[in-house]
C-alpha cells in the first residue's frame, strides 16, 4: 500500500482505497452493489412519484414516507456512486471539501432517518389511539412543522462534526482504507488530538438516536395496549397490519445500525474487512428494502403500484 507523507499540514485530496483485503474481488462485489443501488433508486423514485400524483396518498403517513424515501435516496447516492467507481477503476481521489460534504450527508441522513421513523411512530400512535382526532391533530401545518423541526434537529446534531474535522491538521497519510469518508475514519488521519471528535461523534448522535428509539418503544407500547383493548379480532388485525410495514423498517434500520456502531467502537477483534463491508451494506440495503416493504405490506401503495404498471402494460 502506498503512503503519502506530507511535510506540512495539508487539506489536499484523500485517496479512498475500497475494501482492504478484497481488492481482487472489487469488480465482482460491484455487481450486486450496482443492482441493489438501482433497486433503491427506482423503488424510492416510484414511491415518491405515487405519493405526489395520487390524491389518495396525500395523508400524514405518506408525507413521512415521502421524507423517508427522499432521505434514503440522499443516503445511498452520497456513498454508492463513489464506491462503484472504486470497485470499477481502483482507488479514487476525493477532495477535502468533497470528503466533508460526503461525511456530513452520510451522518445527517442517518440521524434524519431515525427522526422520521419517530415521526411515523407518532403518526401510528395518533391513528390508533386517537382515531377521531387524527385529522385535527396532524394537520398540514403540523406536518410541515414536524418535517422542518426534525430536519433542523438532524442538521444541528451533526454539523458540529464537520467543523471539528475541518479544524484538524492533516500532516500524515491521506489514505482512507474505506469506500467513503466517515467522521471518525477521517479524524483518525489527523496529526492532532481528536478526543473531542471521538466523544462528540459517538455521544451526541448516538444519544439522539437512542432517545428516538426509546420514544418509538413508548409509542408502540401504547399502540399495542390500545390494540388489544379493541373488541373484535378483525379490528385488532387491521390495526396491527397498518403498523407492520413500519415495524419492519424500524428493525431493518436500527439493528444493523447499532451493530455496526458498536462493532466499530468496541469490536477490536473484528476484521476491518468485515467492518467496511458491513458499513457498505448498511448504506445500500435499507434504502433498497424500504420501498419494497411498504409496497408489499401497505395496501394503498400496493394497489397504486399495480394500477401504475397495468396502465403501462396497455
Amino acid at each position: 500500500m502506498a503512503t503519502y507523507n506530507l511535510s506540512g499540514y495539508s487539506t489536499g485530496p484523500f485517496i479512498l482505497l475500497g475494501i482492504p483485503g478484497l481488492e481482487e474481488y472489487h469488480v465482482w462485489i460491484s455487481v450486486p452493489f450496482c443492482f441493489i443501488y438501482l433497486v433503491a433508486i427506482v423503488g424510492n423514485s416510484i414511491l415518491l412519484y405515487l405519493i405526489v400524483v395520487e390524491h389518495g396518498l396525500h395523508a400524514p403517513m405518506f408525507f413521512f414516507l415521502s421524507m423517508l424515501a427522499t432521505t434514503d435516496l440522499i443516503l445511498s447516492t452520497t456513498c454508492v456512486p463513489k464506491t462503484l467507481s472504486i470497485f470499477w477503476f481502483g482507488p479514487q481521489k476525493i477532495s477535502f471539501p468533497g470528503c466533508l460534504t460526503q461525511l456530513f450527508f452520510l451522518h445527517y441522513s442517518f440521524v434524519l432517518d431515525s427522526a422520521i421513523l419517530l415521526a411515523m411512530a407518532f403518526d401510528r400512535y395518533v391513528a390508533i389511539c386517537s382515531p377521531l382526532r387524527y385529522i385535527t391533530i396532524l394537520t398540514s401545518k403540523t406536518l410541515v412543522k414536524i418535517g422542518v423541526g426534525i430536519s433542523f434537529r438532524s442538521f444541528c446534531v451533526f454539523v458540529p462534526c464537520v467543523f471539528l474535522v475541518n479544524r484538524l491538521p492533516f500532516c500524515k497519510t491521506h489514505i482512507i482504507a474505506h469506500t467513503y469518508c466517515e467522521h471518525i475514519g477521517v479524524a483518525r488521519l489527523a496529526c492532532a488530538d481528536i478526543s473531542i471528535n471521538i466523544w462528540y461523534g459517538f455521544c451526541v448522535p448516538i444519544m439522539t438516536v437512542i432517545i428516538d428509539v426509546i420514544l418509538i418503544a413508548v409509542s408502540y407500547t401504547l399502540i399495542l395496549r390500545a390494540v388489544f383493548r379493541l373488541p373484535s379480532r378483525d379490528a385488532r388485525q387491521k390495526a396491527l397490519g397498518t403498523c407492520g410495514s413500519h415495524v419492519c423498517v424500524i428493525l431493518m434500520f436500527y439493528i444493523p445500525a447499532f451493530f455496526s456502531i458498536l462493532a466499530h467502537r468496541f469490536g477490536h477483534n473484528v476484521p476491518r474487512t468485515f467492518h467496511i463491508m458491513f458499513a457498505n451494506l448498511y448504506v445500500i440495503i435499507p434504502p433498497a428494502l424500504n420501498p419494497v416493504v411498504y409496497g408489499v405490506k401497505t395496501k394503498q401503495i400496493r394497489d397504486k403500484i399495480i394500477l401504475l404498471f397495468s396502465k403501462g402494460s396497455h
